[in-house]
């Protein structure tokens, strides 16, 4: 059938939800019409097929429930998981599995702990693998680790399809996901594992365990942080401020946030030639609390090495040395780039935006949450704040800003630029480990690209009108 039947039933849909599920369905029922389709529209499908609409797609899980997606894993069937992928391979009728993307739903997007219905979020992004990378979508995973939710509404609603429990922790989780990477490695040796929306507390963890043991990427801490510091060196080359000078503050320190500071900090002390840690003394994290000090108990094992001493801000102007909020940062502390990752609507006030603009002209402003309705500004109130001089960045995509008569265009910090590139030259490089010189290879590619690519003053990085192109230069650097 024409593919222009399918794009005018698509357009006959009220929401985008209606939307992202009619893909699904055809995706589901004719494959190859819906990537005739999709490859024809990729540009406008993305945010429909995965960020922001997937979020809502992921929320309306049960109540859509039509068909299982993918494989779901629950903790009941801790024993038997090599057996569950050894009958999955069967699936692939003789082709070798190439990602495999895994998620146990705690942190899905800005939205936390979505249980059963995050296997929509393994789904696409398979799905982007595949619309902005050219991979066989065939030959790929979507696996939903179920290890239960404390998502008390989910647990309460008839409809819900996960399993009934809360969250297993400790000791039970990590044997868990043990006995699941043991036997994935087993089953499938040659595979590339992406890990993806767990929670604050597992996400760093469960990479470092695994990290060496079998190919493996945690887009959440490595995609967003790679992509992150590509925008951070255009933004860099654009100020015409030394690297030397820059001050970074990120608002959320969590899973995300640490995992873009980290990988900041590694680009940043090797352009610079300095130790990674006299270059995060120039980085100022902000979580609920106020700026991350070494002196709180609390903080996890990877925030610690951007907690700051109390002599260093003993002679700052604030309310409460204990709680520094993220104003008294910007005021005492002159940050040149903010980027925000705390999933806190409007949290960028124009006071904050104002200040930034007060002693730097160029100023690099990222608020990467999404969906849109977590973004913590919109770009059109950044550039009435900066007299439409700031550099900008977001997390969800954004229709082009007038400002003074001047359309600008708005980058996505969207990891669709990256993690397809990564996954593609893991697979075809076959490396097994993914370095962290890979990845700071492929950031300063993508600035590249940026700097070539860049239709206004005002981006930090390429459109995805290249995507497929930026894929294949990413993939290069993966070797």
């Amino acid at each position: 059938m024409d593919s222009s039947h399918f794009y005018n039933e698509y357009l006959n849909k009220q929401t985008n939800l209606e939307k992202c599920l009619y893909l699904y369905d055809l995706y589901h029922n004719d494959s190859e019409s819906f990537f005739e389709l999709a490859n024809e529209h990729r540009i406008e499908f993305l945010p429909i097929l995965y960020t922001p609409t997937i979020g809502d797609a992921v929320i309306n899980y049960s109540k859509n429930y039509k068909y299982s997606l993918g494989l779901t894993i629950s903790y009941e069937e801790k024993g038997n998981i090599k057996n569950i992928l050894k009958k999955a391979k069967e699936s692939f009728d003789g082709k070798e599995m190439t990602i495999a993307v895994v998620t146990d739903g705690e942190g899905v997007l800005g939205i936390g702990d979505q249980g059963a219905g995050a296997i929509y979020i393994s789904l696409g992004k398979l799905m982007v693998y595949a619309l902005c990378g050219g991979l066989d979508q065939s030959t790929t995973l979507p696996v939903m680790l179920d290890v239960g939710t404390n998502n008390q509404a989910l647990l309460n609603a008839p409809e819900y399809k996960g399993w009934r429990h809360s969250r297993i922790s400790g000791k039970e989780y990590y044997d868990f996901i043990d006995e699941f990477v043991n036997a994935f490695v087993e089953v499938f040796p040659n595979s590339f594992l992406h890990w993806e929306d767990f929670g604050r507390d597992n996400a760093r963890p469960v990479l470092d365990k695994y990290r060496e043991f079998h190919p493996s990427f945690n887009d959440d801490i490595q995609g967003t942080g790679v992509v992150a510091l590509a925008a951070v060196l255009c933004g860099i080359n654009k100020s015409r401020i030394p690297i030397n000078q820059h001050k970074i503050c990120i608002l959320g320190a969590g899973t995300a946030g640490c995992g873009i500071a980290n990988q900041i900090c590694k680009g940043l002390s090797l352009e610079l030639g300095i130790s990674f840690e006299e270059e995060s003394k120039n980085f100022y994290l902000v979580d609920k609390k106020g700026l991350l000090l070494d002196e709180d108990e609390s903080l996890l094992y990877f925030q610690k090495v951007f907690g700051h001493s109390r002599d260093k801000v003993s002679g700052w102007k604030v309310k409460d040395s204990k709680h520094i909020s993220l104003l008294e940062v910007i005021k005492n502390a002159h940050p040149t780039v903010l980027i925000g990752c705390s999933t806190a609507f409007g949290a960028f006030t124009d006071e904050i935006l104002t200040e930034m603009y007060s002693y730097n002209k160029k100023p690099i402003i990222m608020p990467i949450s999404n969906p849109t309705s977590k973004a913590e500004a919109t770009p059109d109130r950044i550039l009435n704040c900066t007299q439409g001089n700031a550099l900008i960045a977001t997390g969800s995509p954004f229709e082009p800003v007038n400002y003074n008569g001047r359309q600008i265009r708005i980058s996505q910090c969207n990891n669709a630029l990256v993690f397809p590139g990564i996954g593609i030259g893991m697979i075809k490089s076959k490396a097994r480990v993914l370095t962290d010189e890979m990845l700071l290879r492929a950031s300063k590619a993508l600035a590249r690209e940026a700097e070539k690519d860049s239709k206004s003053p005002n981006q930090l990085l390429p459109s995805f009108e290249r995507v497929l192109e930026i894929s294949r230069i990413i993939s290069e650097q993966i070797y």
